[in-house]
């Protein structure tokens, strides 16, 4: 996976994923967290992307328990799904240094200057 970027979906779930585990409501509150309230993961997105990185191995079903007569699996990272996580940091850092860089060099430029006597 270090080859590609994370969707955000998939970013996010295993960002709320990397500190413990969680169940589906749970992770759903998480990123309403990370993202300062800018992103609410609808349902459908959530168990999709869960699906896939369970079938990835990038998490795990920690444990289930019967909650109101209804099944409630909590989600763990495995050591695959951490370091792919980790692997994102380092992308988009190296990603948001390099625009940083562009921004102070930018800032250095002169400004554009007509040249008197041309037309």
């Amino acid at each position: 996976m270090a080859d590609r970027q994370l969707q955000e979906p998939t970013r996010l779930v295993l960002t709320a994923l990397a500190d413990a585990p969680r169940h589906g409501y749970a992770i759903v509150q998480e990123v309403l967290v990370i993202t300062d309230g800018r992103t609410k993961m609808l349902t459908g997105t959530l168990y999709t992307a869960l699906d896939r990185l369970l079938q990835q191995g990038l998490v795990r079903i920690d444990h289930e328990e019967v909650v109101a007569g209804r099944l409630r699996r909590s989600f763990a990272l495995t050591e695959q799904g951490r370091q792919t996580l980790t692997e994102e940091t380092q992308r988009l850092r190296a990603g948001l240094a390099e625009a940083e860089r562009r921004l102070a060099l930018g800032g250095l430029q002169p400004k554009f200057q007509t040249i008197r006597g041309t037309a």
